[in-house]
């Protein structure tokens, strides 16, 4: 039997609940203490589909010095200026109505999807209560301001706790959508 594609949402974030500093650092990530890779490996067997915005998109670039680190699965970058061409042939850019591209993607066969961030996809993602799961890593920082995971929103959604991790210094917990 075929199981649903699954549009997940794989995140860390600080212990005040942002993903990055107001000028898009993580440096407060790194120096947190891991254990292993937090079950990074084992979630990339999970999925075969990214998609994330154009701000996380060039973040990575930068980060990677222009080497694109999710080769091999199929990539959708989201922004207002759609790129024609790409530095790849799995990656897509687009700015496609978000219920009709989850609608897309989830018909079509294939492993979980991979919501990266930012945060104002994530929203879209959320206002259309398309996530399906979140794993989210805590990091035991308080950095007062920055990048919220979440935008304000009126939309109330409920999640069922599925399981909680240590990794090192990070608490991960594994929601389900009800």
């Amino acid at each position: 039997m075929d199981t649903e594609r699954k549009i997940v949402c794989y995140i860390a974030e600080s212990l005040d609940g942002y993903i990055a500093t107001e000028d898009d650092s993580l440096d407060w990530l790194f120096k947190v203490e891991g254990e292993g890779d937090a079950g990074y490996a084992d979630f990339m067997e999970t999925i075969d589909t990214v998609v994330m915005g154009r701000r996380t998109y060039d973040w990575v670039m930068e980060m990677e010095k222009g080497e694109y680190p999710y080769e091999g699965l199929k990539s959708y970058i989201y922004s207002k200026s759609v790129k024609e061409g790409s530095p790849a042939s799995d990656i897509e850019f687009t700015d496609m109505d978000i219920p009709a591209f989850a609608d897309k993607l989830k018909s079509t066969p294939g492993k979980n999807i991979w919501v990266i961030g930012g945060s104002e996809l994530l929203a879209g993602f959320m206002d259309a209560g398309l996530i399906d799961e979140f794993i989210i890593s805590i990091a035991p920082v308080v950095i007062g301001s920055g990048i919220p995971l979440f935008k304000k929103s009126n939309l109330m959604t409920e999640y069922k706790l599925e399981d909680v991790k240590r990794y090192g210094e990070f608490a991960q917990l594994h929601y389900i959508s009800k």
